[in-house]
């Protein structure tokens, strides 16, 4: 089990077993406040904005969005597209604007003037706010460090939110009338209280949405090894000047380790940096666009997390009758 602290309160984060990233568990108190006020103030909300990571849609969607903002028509923002693959965000957008109600666009925040665009996209999926001559009451939602903070300060044209690498650093929420026609709630960046999908996880540590002091780099910097070996390979060998591509992904890290000078005494590999300059250098860019998974993939995913969920239900409802069992044991023994 790995553990991050927050605000002096020791919380669990990632439980690892056998060496890997079973479940994010991560929802310290002021999350658990947002959602709470998040569920009082939607009712008076048209509009619900959320920020994704490019690279990694299905990952960085949070249900408990869907939930709570029940049949209210919703911008899904794939932000950092600059770093994803542009033929997977185009299929992203394809597949997210399926479901009713729905706008995807792939933006950058590098590129201010695409983000000044969405009071346009909200502007046209509420039509009758502007009949009636009322501000669009949006909320703007989305998991730690996916960009969210730096949107809010382009589209009110001065910093609003404190910005970072770090997540989590917006903590409560707040109301930003952006003069416009468009009046927006912020809340802070909330991840869910668990992550059922094993990959998910992976994913969410390998894009920094999780501080990289409550992860171990090998297991992470494995599996993203693990995936540009099948999914970009020419970029990985161009990158890091590999003439013959590796079988696996430990074989890949040792690798970058030999070319970039990651030795310990021996002429021993370093593990620990070439799995930092693996991810770094994905975080970066300097690889190449990459996406971490596509819609595809996503399908399958979804179907076994239905899986895992049901079992965990059979045998939830399996321990209340045992329980229930042993309790009219006792009252027949008494």
């Amino acid at each position: 089990m790995l553990f991050i602290k927050v605000q002096g309160t020791i919380l669990p984060l990632l439980t690892v077993v056998k060496g890997k990233i079973m479940a994010i568990q991560w929802y310290p108190g002021h999350m658990h406040k947002a959602r709470k006020e998040i569920e009082e103030v939607m009712p008076q909300v048209d509009l619900v904005i959320e920020v994704l990571d490019a690279r990694i849609p299905y990952s960085s969607e949070n249900p408990m969005v869907a939930q709570l903002r029940g049949d209210k028509p919703c911008i899904k923002l794939l932000n950092k597209s600059d770093l994803a693959d542009p033929k997977v965000t185009e299929q992203w957008i394809e597949y997210l604007e399926r479901e009713q109600g729905v706008k995807a666009s792939a933006i950058t925040t590098l590129q201010p003037a695409m983000v000044r665009m969405i009071p346009d996209l909200c502007r046209k999926l509420v039509p009758h706010r502007d009949v009636i001559e009322k501000d669009i009451r949006t909320m703007i939602m989305g998991i730690p460090n996916v960009g969210k903070s730096t949107i809010i300060n382009t589209l009110a044209g001065r910093v609003i939110d404190t910005t970072g690498n770090e997540p989590a650093v917006t903590k409560t929420q707040q109301r930003i009338n952006l003069r416009n026609g468009i009046v927006l709630s912020d809340t802070p960046g909330i991840l869910w209280p668990k992550v059922d999908n094993e990959a998910s996880s992976y994913r969410l540590a390998v894009t920094g949405a999780i501080k990289d002091t409550a992860m171990e780099y090998e297991d992470v910097a494995m599996f993203a090894a693990e995936y540009f070996l099948k999914a970009y390979p020419e970029m990985i060998c161009e990158r890091y000047k590999i003439d013959n591509l590796p079988h696996s992904d430990f074989e890949l890290l040792e690798e970058i380790g030999r070319k970039r000078g990651a030795l310990r005494p021996g002429g021993r590999i370093d593990l620990h940096k070439a799995s930092e300059l693996l991810l770094h250098e994905f975080r970066s860019g300097k690889i190449g666009q990459l996406s971490l998974e596509t819609p595809a993939m996503a399908e399958i995913e979804k179907i076994e997390v239905e899986r895992i969920m049901a079992e965990k239900e059979q045998a939830r409802l399996k321990k209340l009758e045992l329980s229930k069992l042993k309790q009219s044991g006792k009252r027949h023994q008494g």
